[in-house]
């Protein structure tokens, strides 16, 4: 029986090294690459073809929403499996959104992310019960725009209005029609409460 191949993208070394040794270890399944940010994941990803690729959300620069976006775009039978810490909806949905075909958290147990891979190895859809329920306790917002993401940065560092139709170069009542679809959107009454939902969901990446 041919081996199920998989590549780890992670920013944390230490968590790729120990998955890739746990993983090595089982007979039907072989890691044959790593990557610690999306670009060289998606570089990899074409490169070695792996049956299913291991996904992180939060990694410095391109995100896992995005580096599964653009795998997809040049690989589209790539089968990802996201692996992620986020007890908040957004990025995990996004993701799913963008294709990958199962995810789970990383305190699950190991029989059950070897579950997960076989399932998204062979085409099917795994999605954990922890995912299920974060999806279903936290509903997540719609994709924020490239220019409401823009304006929710602006708010975050603590602009006014009138400074961020000067940062963005808009007129004064742009920015107010702009905040207050920001704010529907992600389902904020305020500015304030709209910086915390914004930290608690990671909307913005750091």
């Amino acid at each position: 029986m041919d081996k199920i191949k998989i590549l780890i993208i992670d920013d944390h070394a230490i968590l790729r090294m120990g998955l890739a040794s746990l993983l090595n270890a089982k007979k039907d399944i072989e890691v044959v690459g790593d990557a610690a940010n999306g670009e060289t994941g998606i570089v990899k990803a074409v490169k070695l073809r792996p049956d299913t690729i291991i996904m992180d959300l939060m990694m410095p620069g391109m995100d896992g929403v995005e580096a599964t976006r653009q795998i997809l775009a040049q690989v589209p039978d790539a089968n990802i499996l996201i692996l992620t810490t986020f007890d908040t909806s957004d990025g995990i949905a996004h993701a799913l959104d963008a294709g990958a075909k199962g995810a789970v958290m990383k305190n699950c147990e190991f029989g059950e992310l070897v579950a997960a891979i076989h399932a998204v190895a062979a085409g099917q859809r795994y999605i954990s019960a922890d995912i299920e329920r974060v999806l279903a306790d936290d509903p997540p917002s719609a994709p924020l725009s490239p220019r409401q993401t823009e304006i929710l940065e602006s708010i975050m560092r603590g602009l006014s209005n009138p400074d961020i139709a000067k940062q963005l170069d808009i007129s004064l009542d742009m920015v107010k029609e702009h905040v207050a679809a920001l704010l529907q959107k992600i389902g904020a009454a305020n500015r304030a409460e709209a910086v915390a939902i914004a930290h608690r969901k990671h909307l913005i990446r750091k």
